[in-house]
């Protein structure tokens, strides 16, 4: 690719560029010299697994290696248990060493679903924090003043309402400045979140003599429901150890409008591949449907490889689209009267273990239900509010599938 093309592909998707013109400026050199840039992601292992939302970022990183340039990815152990204040209220506690370790074990084998093993440079930043004497510490502090970092809106807005901040709290985008400087770092990657920490590494890196590293920033992916960001709390999420099948439904369950901000931010195709599928959806040469089945092989094939995608795909046509029910389907008849919520349903009959487990898969996307029409076939819908309402009056045979379990019932 030529500068101006790799240019267009590394910002794909993205929110802001700090610098745009420093970063061309970057890779304009870097295409000169051969050399090519340093470029990482600093992720603290708050928690021991991931989801589509977390790797948008990650995403990004291989994009640079796939151009070439060094990726880095810097796990945050000594960070993590000094706790980003980013976005919380109050001061959070500290993570401790074990957590921690445990964490960034199963962080590992996650991102190397995406990254090239051999080609990413895995750092840990106790390797530098860990070792830094308290003279140390007093200079790198003497780089940056109080009314800067007060200006932070997480910490003015605990100011306005009398909570407290703790002096540690301060001290973390100093240290993570620490992460540019040692690594000598062209370029960071972050969310739009992290904007804060991701200037004041700029600035210590001047500080210390060093040229600022261009910063790029990722959006915050929205969840299935296309509103809110993908949590795991709120249900609306896909974990990238999920099976094969179950993230294929959860994403054939967007709507045709969020799938493009999904190839935008979830894929490897580029801008110009991304636009000539929607030209074909709005000229009527292309179906949403088949254009949405691609996305969802391609994200399921990164994570479990291109045999299980084809399967999973092959499963979703026959039970989802053709509306195919095996003939041996388990069957009950079920004498209810009364409404009642959906997972304590779900619980009573059997699909589940308890009702904490019902309200969970439902969240997580993997119940659906279908009424059977004339021909006994299903017209399947996923079902997403464990509360929602069951009413048999209006549902005389239905058909429940949670995972790859299937249940008919008919209420009598």
């Amino acid at each position: 690719m030529t500068v101006d093309e790799q240019f267009a592909y590394l910002t794909k998707g993205a929110a802001e560029v700090i610098r745009a013109d420093e970063l061309k400026a970057k890779l304009d050199q870097s295409a000169k010299t051969g050399k090519p840039l340093r470029v990482y992601l600093g992720v603290d292992p708050t928690a021991p697994d991931i989801h589509l939302g977390h790797t948008v970022v990650l995403r990004k990183l291989k994009h640079f290696q796939d151009m070439g340039h060094t990726a880095i990815f810097l796990m945050g152990d000594f960070s993590a248990m000094i706790g980003d204040p980013t976005g919380v209220s109050e001061t959070r506690p500290p993570l401790t060493r074990e957590q921690v370790d445990a964490n960034a074990k199963t962080y590992l084998a996650q991102v190397f679903k995406i990254l090239d093993r051999e080609k990413t440079e895995v750092r840990y930043n106790s390797e530098w924090l860990g070792k830094m004497a308290s003279h140390e510490i007093v200079r790198l502090c003497g780089h940056y003043r109080l009314a800067r970092m007060l200006e932070r809106e997480d910490f003015r807005s605990r100011l306005e309402k009398n909570h407290p901040i703790s002096v540690h709290e301060l001290l973390y985008p100093l240290l993570t400045a620490c992460d540019a400087v040692s690594l000598q770092s062209d370029v960071e990657l972050g969310a739009t979140e992290q904007k804060f920490n991701l200037l004041v590494h700029r600035d210590i890196q001047r500080e210390y003599g060093q040229p600022a590293q261009a910063v790029l920033m990722m959006p915050i992916l929205e969840g299935l429901d296309g509103v809110q960001k993908m949590s795991k709390s709120l249900g609306n999420y896909v974990g990238i150890t999920e099976p094969a099948a179950a993230m294929f439904g959860k994403l054939m369950s967007i709507s045709d409008t969020l799938m493009w901000r999904y190839y935008e931010l979830l894929t490897d195709a580029t801008p110009m591949e991304i636009a000539e599928l929607k030209s074909a959806v709005s000229t009527g040469t292309a179906h949403p449907m088949n254009i949405k089945k691609s996305l969802a092989r391609r994200i399921v094939a990164d994570f479990h490889g291109g045999e299980a995608s084809a399967q999973a795909l092959a499963d979703f046509e026959a039970q989802f689209q053709e509306g195919l029910l095996p003939e041996d389907i388990p069957s009950r008849d079920l004498a209810l009267r009364e409404p009642g919520k959906l997972f304590r349903l779900l619980t009573g009959l059997g699909l589940f273990g308890s009702n904490a487990e019902a309200q969970r898969k439902i969240k997580e996307g993997a119940v659906y239900m279908a009424e059977l029409d004339s021909s006994n076939q299903p017209c399947w819908r996923r079902m997403a509010d464990p509360t929602w309402i069951f009413d048999p009056a209006a549902h005389r045979q239905v058909v429940f599938r949670a995972g790859k379990r299937l249940l008919k019932i008919t209420i009598v």
